[in-house]
């Protein structure tokens, strides 16, 4: 099963990833809660989110309403804490890029801290795929685009199949730590479950393929 995988890799023309805890070493939305001094309680509904226990927009909904946070709050968390590139992630894109496989980052973080990351790895604006926080003229918090399919179980599935309509793909790779991954493939052609920063026990017992360092993908893609 894994050897199919690895000749999907091979002849994908188009790679999604996860960003939070595969991208990035953190979960984006658990910094920000430490940051608002509100973690605690934000972790542990993230641990049930991508565990599968809860719904994704029941987690989401119910994490922001704790938090709240302002458009002033997020800017300064953006320039105090800047989110950490996972090791081997700049390695892999820029591969991809030179075989000009266009790369897509699809999230359930929000796309004003996932924008500077794409922007480090050289990936366009419109690859982001992920939710948008809204904020009232003041600034203060205002809810979130509940019409992004990232803000729901299973809006993943819904992205892939919308790249693969827009973009006439036929062959997509997926790599993440989550169960909102696990869930998009199919569409997704193949899922690669990614452990490098956490390992999720449901997705490491259901992924064909599963890694911990990203050199491991590489060197399937240069063989």
């Amino acid at each position: 099963m894994v050897s199919n995988i690895h000749q999907i890799v091979r002849s994908a023309d188009a790679f999604c990833f996860d960003v939070d805890s595969t991208v990035i070493q953190e979960e984006g939305i658990d910094e920000l809660a430490k940051f608002l001094n509100k973690g605690d309680e934000v972790s542990n509904l993230t641990a049930k989110a991508m565990g599968g226990n809860m719904t994704f927009q029941e987690s989401l909904k119910l994490r922001l309403n704790i938090l709240k946070p302002s458009l002033t709050e997020v800017k300064e968390f953006l320039k105090i804490r800047p989110p950490t590139l996972t090791p081997g992630i700049r390695k892999l894109v820029d591969l991809l890029h030179s075989r000009k496989i266009p790369v897509f980052l699809v999230s359930g973080g929000f796309k004003c801290i996932i924008a500077p990351i794409a922007s480090q790895l050289q990936i366009p604006y419109e690859h982001i795929f992920a939710n948008k926080l809204k904020f009232y003229f003041s600034g203060e918090f205002a809810g979130f685009d509940e019409n992004e399919p990232t803000s729901k179980s299973g809006g993943k599935a819904l992205v892939i199949n919308h790249l693969k309509n827009t973009y006439n793909l036929n062959k997509i790779v997926l790599i993440g730590d989550g169960a909102t991954d696990l869930e998009a493939s199919p569409p997704a052609d193949a899922f690669i479950g990614y452990g490098g920063n956490v390992i999720r026990p449901a997705v490491k017992a259901k992924a064909k393929w599963f890694v911990t360092d990203f050199n491991e993908i590489i060197d399937i893609l240069n063989q």
